[in-house]
């Protein structure tokens, strides 16, 4: 698929036009979606990749970094990058955003051994946490890319119940 297509593709999603923070962000979305598109074994690029490169694209402090957060080839997430000295309240928190949505879960916890520490991770992923940011309209495009069969239009109460009758 060209970058033409993936664009296309992108901006027809739930009839909506997709939000980029900037030209930088839009740039680096679809070329690291076909970076993507060529590792993948089928060609595919899935919902949990669209969305962890379209967050990780937001800030450019993820953007300049963004092997230091994830290795293409293997599709593994690096954790250690939560602790690198670059690293900047709202960059965390877009790393946090991007790992929870491809992983479904908070990954870094297990990097921590005591209870305590694992729970005050934990919550490093809470809502309140990550969306307390100027990133938070972008974020709601990441949601959207990630569960695309949750945030299409829902039909109305009258169409479901007229389709049941």
């Amino acid at each position: 698929m060209n970058n033409t297509a993936l664009r296309a593709e992108a901006q027809s999603a739930n009839n909506t036009h997709m939000v980029f923070a900037n030209e930088e962000h839009e740039k680096f979305y679809y070329e690291k979606l076909e970076q993507a598109e060529d590792n993948l074994t089928d060609g595919q690029v899935d919902c949990y990749h669209k969305a962890l490169i379209y967050i990780l694209g937001i800030s450019e402090d993820t953007r300049n970094h963004f092997s230091q957060i994830y290795d293409m080839k293997s599709g593994y997430i690096k954790l250690e990058c939560l602790h690198q000295g670059w690293q900047t309240s709202g960059s965390v928190r877009v790393v946090r955003l991007a790992f929870n949505l491809y992983t479904d879960g908070t990954p870094s916890v297990d990097d921590y051994e005591g209870r305590d520490e694992q729970l005050n991770e934990c919550r490093e992923y809470s809502v309140s946490d990550i969306f307390c940011c100027g990133y938070a309209v972008y974020f709601w495009q990441g949601i959207m890319l990630r569960y695309p069969e949750y945030c299409r239009k829902q039909k109305s109460i009258e169409e479901i119940l007229a389709a049941v009758r």
